[in-house]
């Protein structure tokens, strides 16, 4: 046995001779990213091992090339790819660490609604009598009627977002972000749907999200100045897996033909786990589909899509690609499994988007590249929007083919400045996109394969409703994510269609202001499930032309 001991997290465990740090860090509860689920291909678990003595009590595999020989002396390693053979530190980057320096969109497109939240308080001279839906819940002593507060939660698969509200003026008070940290047992939704369809795996992502949120609660409540006791409600959105997994029902019948939820939605749970008010509840806005959950509910409710004229196209973007058209307020809805590429993982110099993350990227008309990296920092990877800028701006110049492949620089017709970037790494071509920073073939690969699952995704949903892309009047493009992309970059990419160039608008976090609006307006709820209840779910599997439509959206 061997006892490995965490930093910063200061958390020990004994694990037999032989498992990898991966593995110890699971045991001890450390978040440790491997989005390519230990193969050793993504290079995300890098943990350091400070001395000597710790770099001799381990063993490591041959896949060691995402390392470079000045990391390797500085004793970084890849934690799924080393063996534990003796007591050793690892050094792992706080899950605080990366929160701080984490960039997520928590605004999104709203609109005007009375403030009409279901709890309510009313003062009789003695003690504050608490109302939900008008019936009394409870009493507090003395008058507390000034204090009624809600909580706004976007819960995705990566990212999360928790906002602090002001139920009586509608105001937002204070709002915190952090990475899901059931990121650390599984990266995907299906990957989660199959972890945590036995008892202890579903008992660990209900913990570890609870433990995230009531942290992220106690963050929003201290910058406030409010107490936990006085928050009443807090309003779910997230897709429909991740609402499974925050309420502790087993999604194991969201991985299994016909695909059917357990839970629908439109209705409170218990806020135990929470740690707010003893008459506090959740409510789970309505569930649209399997794959199609209450954060789109939320912002077919914040962007108002029942109600547009024309015919729009609601487009979330994300680790799934979630979609909804909607034709005279009759809309229909899809989602496709798009991957970790827009999240910069799977992706060699891939990363979140923090500092150091290159997330603007342009050759200009002389060829000569502008780079733009949050924090002002030197660049240490790419995150998404990046990622989708460099793929764009390069299939827009030549470098890359309409196939996916780089043009060898002696074949292609692009800049002498670009034709000097490109490089080779392990033998294979690739683009050096700053110092230290190349974008590889394989990573060109990813990007393709998650843009044309999204645009067949769009393709297959017009395709359904008849409609042909010019006659899309606007394509509203959702999510934190979705909001740091450009037009330009998603139609040079050909994830969207180019005959909606000028018609495309960023509507941002409409999950979270779209769960604002549930949470201060009750009777939003009741008009949304009777919206939900007329959504024509549309099932891509079904299509026997999908395949086809896959393989041709794969094409830039």
């Amino acid at each position: 046995m061997a006892r490995v001991h965490f930093v910063p997290a200061d958390k020990t465990v004994e694990v037999e001779n032989g498992v990898t740090i991966l593995s110890a860090a699971k045991q001890a509860g450390v978040m440790v990213e491997s989005p390519c689920n230990a193969m050793g291909t993504c290079g995300k678990c890098r943990v350091r091992l400070p001395g000597a003595a710790d770099r001799a009590a381990v063993r490591q595999s041959e896949s060691r090339h995402h390392l470079s020989d000045e990391e390797k002396a500085e004793g970084w390693v890849l934690a799924c790819q080393t063996e534990v053979w003796g007591d050793l530190t690892v050094e792992v980057k706080s899950t605080e660490a990366q929160n701080r320096t984490l960039k997520i969109l928590d605004e999104g497109k709203s609109f005007s609604y009375e403030l009409k939240p279901f709890y309510e308080k009313r003062f009789d001279g003695k003690a504050t009598h608490v109302l939900g839906g008008g019936l009394e819940l409870g009493v507090e002593p003395g008058d507390t009627s000034g204090e009624l507060y809600g909580l706004s939660i976007d819960i995705g698969t990566t990212t999360v977002v928790t906002a602090l509200i002001d139920m009586r003026t509608g105001r937002e008070l204070a709002s915190t972000s952090a990475l899901n940290p059931q990121s650390l047992h599984a990266q995907d939704v299906l990957t989660r749907i199959h972890y945590a369809s036995n008892e202890e795996g579903l008992a660990q992502m209900y913990t570890a999200i609870t433990q995230e949120l009531s942290t992220m609660i106690g963050r929003v409540t201290e910058q406030a100045g409010v107490k936990r006791e006085h928050i009443y409600e807090a309003v779910y959105s997230g897709n429909t897996t991740m609402i499974h997994l925050a309420t502790g029902v087993s999604p194991a019948s969201l991985g299994r033909y016909p695909y059917t939820p357990r839970i629908r939605g439109g209705n409170q749970v218990p806020a135990d786990m929470l740690e707010i008010s003893p008459m506090g509840r959740v409510y789970l806005p309505p569930i649209i589909s399997a794959y199609v959950g209450p954060d789109i509910t939320s912002g077919v409710l914040a962007s108002r899509l029942d109600r547009q004229k024309g015919t729009v196209l609601f487009i979330d973007i994300g680790t799934n690609g979630e979609m909804v058209i909607a034709r005279d307020g009759s809309l229909s809805a899809t989602s496709t499994a798009a991957g970790p590429a827009f999240e910069g993982m799977n992706i060699t110099y891939g990363m979140r988007a923090g500092d150091g993350a290159i997330e603007f990227f342009r050759v200009n008309d002389g060829g000569e590249i502008e780079v733009r990296v949050i924090g002002g920092t030197r660049a240490t990877g790419i995150c998404g929007s990046g990622l989708l800028d460099v793929v764009g701006e390069l299939v827009r110049t030549g470098v890359i083919g309409s196939n996916g492949r780089f043009v060898p620089p002696e074949k292609g017709s692009y800049s002498d400045a670009l034709k000097a970037r490109m490089t080779t790494l392990d033998g294979k071509p690739a683009f050096e996109v700053a110092d230290g920073i190349a974008l590889t073939q394989k990573d060109v690969r990813q990007v393709q394969l998650a843009k044309g699952a999204v645009r067949a995704g769009i393709e297959a949903l017009l395709l359904n409703e008849g409609v042909d892309a010019a006659n899309v009047d606007r394509a509203e493009i959702a999510g934190s994510f979705g909001y740091h992309l450009r037009a330009e970059s998603l139609i040079n990419l050909g994830l969207l269609p180019g005959a909606f160039a000028g018609r495309v608008t960023f509507v941002g976090n409409t999950s979270k202001s779209g769960g604002k609006a549930f949470l201060l307006n009750r009777d939003l709820r009741d008009e949304m499930q009777a919206t939900v209840a007329r959504i024509d779910a549309v099932e891509l599997a079904n299509r026997d032309d999908f395949q086809k439509i896959f393989v041709e959206a794969l094409k830039f």
